[in-house]
């Protein structure tokens, strides 16, 4: 699954829910978590605390002091991680997590690998059928990556996904009727972008006095409903029409329900740890500070309500306290099978052109669309065609 941080072992032990019913019967399905995730002995930075507090600080500083209490955050975070486990932190990278994936295919006692990869996952799966082509079974990559791109490449192009994505919920959630944006989908869009201004210098109450909806939060509950039209759109209108009235709850409750964070105020999994401790090794550009607060005007421009958020996205790497072991680069896996690239046009945390990328990339790449199709990654996820078209691959090996 994705991430990185995501539990590809919670992932295979929901296989009823995540393939369909026929790729269930025709395959064991065998999922890992990668190094520093999950049961992978992970790494732990934060705390509990650490992380809600990590979550709902202001990310787009507008004065001094929240720019300083972001650095300073941004530094606590890599290094709790190396104080966590330097080891660990010097190699959680993807370069070896793809070694550690032909290791589990041997001792599955198996000549080739098939795989089924979703977002981040997709990017293992490229990156091992580039280093181990002659071990390449059926392989799907869906909610594709291109590996050639940069974290702030990565940022921009989900800062413009997003953009597009929110305008396809407010158009939705207008058709729906009694929106709590309003009739009109431009004045809609910029009620809401009030609204979450609003929150930098008044967060909501949510019933937690320690843990208000803070500009942040708010934030990452519009994002994460967009992952998931078909329960996140309505979702996030009830919690929108709370927010309005002055109650953070429900969208507090998005966020938490998201990242896995248990009543006691514990997380279930480190998934936030990972995000970073994986990307910020992953590729070497690390915008400061000053080059962060240039791309983030710059990016407004174009995205205006995700792109100054998501350009600070990645200040933690900027003061990550080991290096990159890796970097963006175009995988080819000459010789390979046929490789399936499934993206999806509105999908707005991989966007549909970084599906594009890798499919041309790789020497056997076949693109697989979903045309017309909103939200993260496609199979099963309610198109008969792409279900069809992925399971007559996976369990026939035939491309239609």
């Amino acid at each position: 699954p994705g991430g990185p941080g995501g539990s590809g072992v919670d992932y295979a032990a929901a296989a009823d829910r995540v393939v369909t019913p026929q790729l269930h019967d025709a395959f064991d399905i065998v999922g890992f978590d990668p190094r520093g995730v999950g049961k992978s002995q992970p790494l732990n930075c934060l705390t509990g605390s650490q992380i809600d507090e990590f979550l709902a600080t202001d990310a787009t500083p507008d004065d001094q002091q929240e720019a300083d209490t972001l650095v300073t955050e941004s530094k606590e975070f890599g290094a709790d991680c190396l104080a966590a486990s330097a080891e660990m932190t010097a190699h959680i990278g993807s370069t070896n997590v793809v070694k550690d994936m032909d290791i589990l295919r041997s001792a599955l006692n198996q000549q080739t690998l098939d795989y089924l990869g979703f977002s981040y996952g997709t990017l293992l799966g490229a990156m091992y059928a580039d280093e181990f082509t002659d071990r390449v079974g059926r392989f799907v990559l869906d909610g594709a990556m291109d590996p050639s791109l940069s974290n702030t490449e990565i940022a921009k192009g989900q800062a413009l996904g997003f953009e597009v994505a929110i305008q396809r919920y407010i158009d939705h959630c207008i058709a729906e009727g009694k929106c709590p944006l309003g009739n009109d989908p431009v004045q809609a869009k910029q009620k809401l972008q009030a609204f979450l201004d609003s929150l930098d210098a008044n967060p909501l109450p949510t019933g937690d006095a320690n843990r208000p909806l803070t500009q942040a939060l708010a934030m990452n509950a519009v994002i994460y409903p967009l992952y998931q039209p078909d329960y996140g759109w309505p979702l996030l209108t009830t919690a929108l029409t709370l927010g309005l009235a002055g109650d953070g709850s429900a969208m507090l409750h998005i966020v938490d329900t998201f990242n896995e964070r248990n009543a006691d105020g514990t997380y279930e999994g480190n998934g936030t740890d990972a995000l970073y401790a994986v990307n910020c090794v992953d590729r070497p550009d690390r915008p400061d500070l000053a080059q962060t607060e240039q791309l983030a005007q710059q990016w407004s421009t174009e995205a205006p309500m995700f792109g100054g958020y998501l350009a600070y996205g990645n200040l933690p790497c900027a003061y990550w306290p080991v290096p990159a072991t890796g970097a963006g680069h175009a995988t080819l896996a000459k010789g390979s099978p046929a490789i399936l690239v499934v993206g999806t046009q509105y999908d707005p945390a991989t966007p549909y052109v970084w599906a594009k990328a890798l499919a041309s990339q790789l020497e056997n790449g076949v693109l697989v669309s979903w045309m017309g199709g909103d939200g993260h990654t496609a199979y099963n996820n309610g198109s008969d065609c792409i279900d069809r078209t992925i399971d007559a691959y996976l369990i026939h090996g035939v491309v239609t």
